[in-house]
């Protein structure tokens, strides 16, 4: 090797392409020693001296690995942690806690807070690097099953944007749901499927064909049944993925009615599961209140009285009136297509 080609190769804590560590702990010796014992992996060490640094690093860049000392003035590990599980961004990335902390209370406070895994002080070098090596792995799973996600929100966005009457229909339904299960208590990540299984709950309509799809104006009978396969050909599109059993739920039943006349499976009130039950009655006035090629779409008004003269038959009549009555009172929150 040339010193010149030495020259251009980029070192390690600067390679983009590299696996990155944040460790953080407010004794720089600490960390100078845990970047000394991961200096012959491939992987970039980035430090923080304290908390608010560590959160604005990850933002900054996100990390695939975070060691984080628990024990820190101002903003400790375990609150580190809390908001890092709380970031889209960070909340599969794994978190070691590097603690001398040996009460079970403590561990427990971190698993709390989201911990994935535990290093005690002093730290065996071994065990770090297997600790590292394993857990770097773990991500590298999460990383493909989050690009698989990214795939499939795709390709139902395509489906969508088939049709003029239809595109935007399904952002507009992925906002409301997620407004909906809020107002009903839903919190945290299931939050977020809620949101991205409402964003893709027509993906399964790939497999229609567009002379159905498309067609201006009512479909025959036989058409109908072509059309109501989507449901579960989209929840066998999404079961690959880390979130399927929340995005089946809401794929496959977001079209059955709390009185057991719906379909696929003709499930009946709470059989039906709360995630689909939301979006249904969120899809359903958003396609309400959209024109369609052969219908102009409906007043708000008109769209809300549909939904109550429904309610305890086609939808739920909580949701339906904690819809009307809190996501609809929203300025802004919804609008026609």
């Amino acid at each position: 090797m040339t010193r010149q080609t030495a020259a251009r190769r980029p070192r390690p804590e600067h390679d983009p392409s590299l696996p990155g560590i944040l460790v953080v702990d407010d004794v720089e010796a600490n960390r100078h020693l845990l970047e000394s014992y991961l200096l012959h992996l491939q992987v970039r060490v980035i430090q923080a001296a304290d908390g608010r640094a560590a959160l604005d690093a990850a933002e900054a860049e996100p990390p695939d690995l975070v060691l984080l000392d628990a024990q820190m003035p101002k903003l400790d590990g375990f609150e580190v942690c809390r908001r890092l599980k709380e970031t889209p961004a960070t909340r599969l990335t794994p978190v070691v806690m590097v603690t001398s902390l040996s009460a079970v209370g403590d561990r427990v406070r971190a698993l709390q807070a989201g911990a994935d895994d535990f290093l005690s002080k002093p730290i065996d070098r071994v065990e770090l690097v297997a600790r590292v090596q394993s857990l770097l792995r773990l991500k590298a799973t999460y990383d493909r099953l989050e690009d698989a996600q990214q795939v499939i929100l795709s390709l139902g966005l395509t489906v969508e944007a088939k049709d003029p009457y239809t595109e935007a229909h399904a952002t507009r339904v992925a906002t409301t749901a997620r407004a909906l299960a809020e107002l009903v208590g839903v919190q945290g990540a299931r939050l977020d499927d809620i949101s991205f299984g409402a964003a893709i709950h027509d993906i399964g309509k790939v497999g229609i064909p567009d002379s159905i799809l498309l067609k201006a104006g009512p479909l025959t009978q036989d058409e109908v049944a072509v059309m109501r396969r989507h449901p579960g050909i989209g929840a066998d599109i999404v079961r690959p993925l880390r979130a399927a059993p929340g995005l089946t739920d809401i794929i496959r039943h977001h079209h059955e009615n709390v009185d057991g006349s719906g379909y696929p499976d003709g499930l009946w009130g709470p059989e039906i599961p709360l995630a689909a039950r939301i979006v249904a009655i969120c899809d359903a006035f958003d396609a309400l209140v959209s024109d369609r090629a052969y219908r102009p779409g409906r007043s708000r008004e008109e769209a809300l009285l549909t939904l109550r003269a429904g309610s305890g038959s086609q939808w739920d009549p909580h949701l339906v009136e904690t819809f009307v009555g809190e996501v609809a009172g929203k300025p802004g929150q919804l609008r026609a297509g």
